[in-house]
């Protein structure tokens, strides 16, 4: 699969969904409630999409298997978005989401630890 590289190249709707594994309305939705705004539309209507908008796309899909809000999700791509070293209050804030994220990680390798032992037991009884 060739990527794109250079952000003035644009990408319908499908061709996004496409590479990002997401579904059309999965993608419209996370538009519609203004976490990925297209960044323009043709003439006749349709969405049209940035390789920057690829790239916050994939950030948002790799926050949402942790539980982060649609609210979360906008602030922490607001917040990433922002300049190094911007306000202390910025490092404050990530610094809690990183914390929440490391420990939702956790439990998640727990339930797939436990998930793994089941599966063994099931297959011990074959």
């Amino acid at each position: 699969m060739m990527a794109k590289t250079s952000s003035t190249n644009t990408m319908h709707i499908g061709e996004l969904a496409e590479r990002t594994g997401l579904s059309l309305r999965t993608i419209r939705h996370y538009d519609d409630v203004g976490l990925l705004p297209a960044t323009a539309r043709t003439d006749g209507g349709f969405r049209v999409f940035s390789e920057d908008d690829f790239e916050r796309l994939m950030v948002i899909k790799q926050m949402k298997p942790l539980g982060f809000s649609l609210e979360e999700m906008a602030e922490i791509l607001a917040l990433l978005a922002g300049p190094e070293g911007a306000a202390p209050e910025r490092s404050e804030v990530l610094a809690g989401f990183l914390e929440r994220a490391v420990h939702q990680r956790a439990k998640m390798a727990r339930n797939l630890a436990q998930a793994d032992e089941f599966i063994q037991r099931l297959g011990g009884g074959v």
